[in-house]
């Protein structure tokens, strides 16, 4: 389990794993956010919820993507961590938010997900997906 960033020119690409589908979108939440901030463990502030609608699997990854970018632009906050849960074919998703004061910026803060070579997909050894964000 875990996510890292990849080099791409112009953009940030993500890739995550898992062992199970849910555990890997909440590591593509992780890794879009460590590939532009630095989240103390210690910040975790208040719980935000939401759900997606049943979709492809890459549709229900990128909108889970799409709504953590929109709170960011809107609200100025961003997830310390993310737990996903498969909910009526869709997900219902948790985001501890971090407290704003204690983050460090350190790159590109991304503006969308791009649906260009997106990849989410079961495997030998678990989930995995690949996702390119716009900064």
């Amino acid at each position: 389990m875990g996510h890292r960033s990849v080099p791409h020119t112009a953009d940030v690409r993500v890739e995550a794993w898992a062992p199970a589908r849910e555990r890997c979108v909440a590591e593509a939440v992780a890794g879009m956010v460590a590939s532009f901030a630095e989240v103390p463990a210690d910040s975790a502030g208040p719980v935000v919820e939401f759900r997606v609608d049943p979709g492809t699997d890459e549709d229900m990854l990128v909108a889970v993507l799409d709504e953590v970018i929109f709170r960011m632009d809107t609200e100025g906050r961003l997830p310390a961590s993310a737990d996903v849960a498969a909910v009526d074919g869709g997900f219902e998703v948790r985001l501890r938010m971090a407290d704003p004061d204690r983050v460090e910026v350190v790159g590109a803060v991304p503006k969308a997900v791009s649906l260009h070579e997106l990849r989410f997909a079961p495997g030998a050894d678990g989930w995995s997906c690949a996702v390119t964000l716009d900064v």
